[in-house]
């Protein structure tokens, strides 16, 4: 090995090897563990999209925002809001918004439509 680095190793080069790739591996398990915590955290809080939180914060680590925003994202679930049982003003309103921004024709809804199941009055 002499021949090959042109001194030879002692003691305290294979001390230093030893704790350099000690210190890699904790670095290494800090990132793993960092990278998965907002997904452990939106499955012990029992997120609906914990699957995408999960997701998320290990995509995230490409740029750092979209894992805050992982991290954000597990500690308050998003609320689904069905649009078909809005009340009428509220849904035309809703509607004409759609309409505007996909550049079509707003559609008129006289009645909410009944579940699937039961039958309009």
């Amino acid at each position: 090995m002499e021949a090959l680095l042109g001194f030879s190793l002692d003691f305290w080069d294979y001390a230093t090897f030893l704790s350099l790739s000690f210190l890699v591996a904790v670095g290494l398990g800090f990132v793993v563990f960092m990278l998965g915590l907002p997904g452990r955290i939106a499955i012990a809080r029992n997120h609906p999209e914990a699957e995408a939180v999960y997701l998320m914060g290990w995509v995230g680590f490409l740029a750092v925002v979209p894992w805050i925003q992982a991290l954000g994202w597990a500690f308050r679930p998003t609320t689904v809001i069905d649009v078909r049982y809005l009340p009428a003003e509220r849904r035309t309103e809703t509607e004409a918004t759609i309409a505007k921004l996909t550049g079509k024709a707003p559609t008129t809804v006289t009645e909410p439509e009944a579940q699937q199941g039961e039958s309009a009055p």
